[in-house]
């Protein structure tokens, strides 16, 4: 009798835990377990997912919109890319205006004359989606746009525009609301019903979690955002007279998607398990919701900027995996400025690869039935309604920005990921691991501003402030290049190997990455015997600094040595690279500093710049 596939898979885990636990030699099988940040236990094997059935969402065999941002401050410039974009594979284009949770120092401008130009020759009828981004100081771009619709005899029923109204997003990026929520929520909602009746489709309204995410929030709190806001715009438009049927039509939701491929498929997947459970709430019968997805700001770096390609990959299939309707792709130049042609491009074809090659959008809910995923959305989705609850307890999405419950919790997981990326625990590779002191410059139409964080007038609370997570490392490099300025070559520290390429050549491959990562270029010289030998080739690197590299059984032997010799030398500081232990001698000798995976790598190189700089 043949065996039944579940004995088959029980069969064949015991073979895989067996491999395992002698892999391990003795270590415990918990060490392959791991937690997200909102301590989700995170399994090393799944079993398949008995009973599963697709999320109803984007439907089999269609194609996300591809979407391009279109942040360019001039018009004739935005018009341009426009045309260019939708003539090489984008569904679609968003309009970022001043203000906008997305502006980054250089939208569009939001009047009459700068929109009409941006949309010249944009036949907005001819299938063409628009999405408008737009903040308190450019919401009247709204009326605008319809406006121009009209103006240029389209019938409002004949075009696709995502209007993009999102009253608490801004304020809890801004934390400066021009008004109480009681007041904003009748004139937003009356600007939506406005639109509704000239015979625009909608969406108006969206619940963004970019600002959770930009600040360093876990996807249970994104998640937990957005379905409080969507929930306050569904009452509001309630309020207002609109039906609940077309209130929930007239709102769409949009999510950040990272490097972090799993979560962020599962994320996608739980919000609209959530928004069904909301409808249900409301006597609707659930119907799949809207879902945009944008890159997320928080993973893109400054240096090696073409390690965002990647990222963003990552990041916009795990999206499309998820279900999103739409997506867009940052350019891999955005933290560093106005992306230019080639970027922008790389953007749009990023996601045509993704569609007219990989084929992705073929089958609905790619991802149901597997039990890494279906056990990650299930545990999203109950501690993401528990987070809900909470807001709501508080009194709704405004309250609980007033009484700064929101970014309290986004501010814990923002420390705690501040942490992991210190000690190069969450790496980013190419900033903070692999580094490239040597990498070649990129262009960008306009270099960005200071990214330092703006004071809004009349702050009400503490904003969810948006922060990129290679800004530390990325502020060494620069002093670094202020350095290099200054005394025509870059800090640097002596990789002292000591013993055979065997014993010192993987630690000395990890202390390069570390002192790299921020600007102090690593000088070695393989093949060093004896004292003598270390102390030319350290005097002839020209370092101030000194790092032993080398295996724990030379180090017993050879490491107090080389390390009397380096102080005697002139080094002004000596690293040991390998974990600390209770060696004395080590410390007499002028050992100050280990580095290791897991130090605090920032607060190190912090120091060494000042030991430099002395």
């Amino acid at each position: 009798m043949a065996e039944s596939s579940l004995e088959v898979a029980e069969g064949r885990e015991a073979d895989w835990r067996a491999l395992v636990a002698e892999a391990l030699k003795g270590a415990p099988f918990d060490t392959l377990r791991s937690k997200s940040y909102d301590g989700i236990v995170i399994e090393p094997l799944y079993g398949r997912a008995k009973n599963a059935s697709p999320i109803p969402g984007r439907a089999a065999g269609q194609a996300w919109a591809v979407m391009q941002r279109i942040d360019l401050q001039g018009p004739a410039l935005a018009n341009a890319q426009i045309l260019e974009d939708l003539n090489n594979g984008a569904s679609g284009v968003t309009l970022v205006f001043p203000g906008a949770i997305s502006d980054y120092g250089y939208a569009l401008s939001s009047t009459e004359a700068a929109i009409a130009q941006a949309l010249g020759s944009v036949h907005l009828d001819a299938g063409v989606t628009l999405e408008l981004e737009f903040g308190p100081p450019s919401r009247q771009a709204a009326g605008m746009v319809a406006a121009y619709v009209k103006a240029k005899g389209v019938a409002p029923s004949a075009v696709d525009i995502r209007f993009g109204f999102d009253p608490l997003g801004a304020m809890a990026a801004s934390g400066a609301p021009p008004m109480p929520w009681s007041e904003i929520a009748p004139i937003v909602t009356g600007f939506i019903a406005d639109l509704a009746r000239q015979g625009f489709k909608g969406p108006f309204a969206v619940a963004d979690g970019r600002p959770v995410h930009a600040a360093g929030g876990s996807e249970v709190q994104e998640l937990a955002f957005v379905l409080a806001n969507a929930v306050a715009y569904l009452r509001a438009m309630e309020a207002q007279g609109i039906a609940l049927d077309d209130a929930r039509r007239f709102i769409f939701f949009r999510l950040a998607a990272d490097q972090d491929q799993f979560l962020t498929i599962a994320k996608f997947r739980s919000l609209r398990k959530l928004w069904a459970r909301v409808e249900e709430a409301c006597g609707l019968a659930p119907r799949p919701a809207f879902v945009a997805a944008e890159t997320a700001w928080r993973m893109m770096t400054k240096r090696d900027p073409h390690g965002n390609i990647v990222r963003a990959t990552i990041g916009a299939l795990a999206a499309a995996v998820g279900g999103a309707d739409a997506v867009t792709v940052l350019p891999y130049t955005a933290a560093l400025g106005v992306p230019e042609e080639h970027a922008r491009r790389i953007a749009r074809n990023t996601q045509t690869i993704l569609i007219e090659e990989a084929n992705l959008h073929r089958v609905a809910d790619a991802a149901a039935g597997s039990g890494a995923i279906e056990a990650l959305t299930d545990e999203l989705s109950a501690a993401a309604w528990k987070g809900f609850q909470e807001i709501e307890r508080a009194g709704g999405s405004a309250a609980a920005l007033n009484a700064g419950l929101i970014q309290r919790e986004v501010a814990k997981v923002r420390a705690e990921r501040e942490v992991n990326v210190a000690r190069r625990s969450e790496p980013l590779v190419g900033t903070s691991d692999f580094p490239d002191l040597n990498e070649e410059p990129v262009s960008v139409l306009r270099a960005a501003e200071s990214s330092s964080p703006q004071t809004a007038a009349h702050q009400i609370f503490e904003p969810l402030r948006a922060f990129r997570l290679a800004e530390p490392f990325e502020r060494l490099r620069d002093a670094s290049d202020v350095y290099l300025a200054k005394h025509g070559e870059r800090p640097r520290v002596f990789l002292a190997t000591l013993g055979r390429p065997a014993d010192f050549t993987t630690r000395a491959g990890f202390a390069k990455t570390l002192f790299e990562s921020g600007g102090i270029e690593a000088v070695t010289e393989s093949g060093l015997t004896g004292s003598e030998a270390i102390v030319k080739a350290f005097k002839d690197s020209g370092a101030k600094l000194a790092c032993l590299c080398s295996s724990d059984k030379v180090y017993a032997s050879e490491a107090a040595k080389a390390a009397k010799a380096l102080v005697a030398a002139g080094a002004e500081h000596i690293y040991l690279a390998g974990k600390p232990g209770n060696d004395q001698e080590l410390a007499a000798a002028g050992i100050g500093t280990f580095v290791y995976q897991g130090c605090d790598t920032l607060q190190l190189l912090q120091q060494a710049f000042e030991r430099l700089n002395a």
